[in-house]
């Protein structure tokens, strides 16, 4: 790798994954210990200035934006005058930004899969905050990648999956749709697909632009609770016995989160030649994290 690589995040699971990664390959990243407050506009300019690599991957925020249950509207403010500085001083010193982003763009109102071409419509406070991430990378920082993901799942107590699995631990019933769908996504496998668009443009192609990737089988939120489910029995018998499918309109969270989520992956194949992995394949290791940790 030619490209001196930064990494805001490196702390965080995703970011440990992308460096794991990255060692085997001999890839390395700077990957600067955040201030105690966290990123914002003033450090990202003294943390630029000082340092100019080539390319920069912000998993900075990383939890609020994939793994949160909630996130006041403050945090969100704060963190996107961070990003529009960020995409500024990429664009004052040529820094190459790899932005991820989420399928939380899109309302979930058509059931096929959404390509980079349809527009973005928001629901909720998440999906309008990434939305508005996007536009400032790309009004501000033409030398951009957007990376939009399908359904992340890291193994973390707090994350997504954890707190789905504590509950299967705890409660005498669950409730998942049956109707809700979109594409597993292990972070392992987000880690891959981030290191794979940075070997493309370690060779200079200028592939600017929005990209989505999701693991491979699209699915319902039933079906993956079920499978991640029958994974967990094999650290814990004292789980919930089943899950009770619930329509998509009945659950708590229906305002915020689309219904049909599911990400067309052609554009990035075609493109960079990644090819979509199975998430099923991710869950071991996603659930022996878990129960490491817990």
């Amino acid at each position: 790798m030619r490209m001196r690589l930064m990494l805001l995040g490196g702390g965080n699971v995703l970011g440990q994954a992308l460096i794991q990664q990255g060692a085997e390959e001999d890839i390395g990243f700077l990957a600067p210990k955040p201030p105690e407050s966290g990123w914002d506009a003033a450090s990202l300019t003294q943390l630029l200035d000082e340092t100019r690599p080539d390319a920069l991957i912000n998993l900075a925020y990383y939890f609020d934006w994939f793994q949160a249950e909630t996130v006041t509207p403050a945090r969100f403010n704060e963190q996107q005058r961070a990003v529009e500085r960020l995409a500024e001083l990429c664009k004052h010193h040529e820094i190459m930004l790899i932005q991820p982003s989420s399928y939380r763009v899109f309302d979930g109102s058509r059931a096929t899969a959404y390509s980079e071409k349809d527009d973005p419509a928001p629901l909720g406070l998440h999906g309008q905050a990434m939305r508005y991430l996007e536009q400032s990378v790309r009004a501000t920082c033409p030398r951009h990648v957007l990376l939009r993901f399908g359904w992340l799942l890291d193994g973390t107590p707090e994350g997504l999956l954890g707190r789905f699995l504590s509950r299967a631990e705890r409660d005498e019933a669950l409730y998942l749709a049956d109707d809700r769908r979109g594409n597993p996504t292990p972070i392992d496998d987000a880690a891959r697909v981030i290191l794979a668009v940075l070997k493309q443009l370690d060779c200079m192609t200028p592939l600017w632009g929005t990209y989505h990737y999701g693991g491979h089988e699209a699915t319902t939120s039933l079906a993956l609770g079920q499978a991640a489910l029958s994974e967990a029995r094999n650290f814990r018998s004292s789980l919930v016995e089943e899950i009770t499918p619930q329509a998509h309109v009945a659950r708590p969270d229906a305002s915020e989160e689309p219904q049909h989520a599911v990400l067309a992956c052609k554009k990035i194949l075609h493109t960079f030649g990644i090819k979509p992995r199975a998430w099923r394949a991710g869950l071991p290791n996603l659930l022996d994290y878990y129960y490491r940790h817990v």
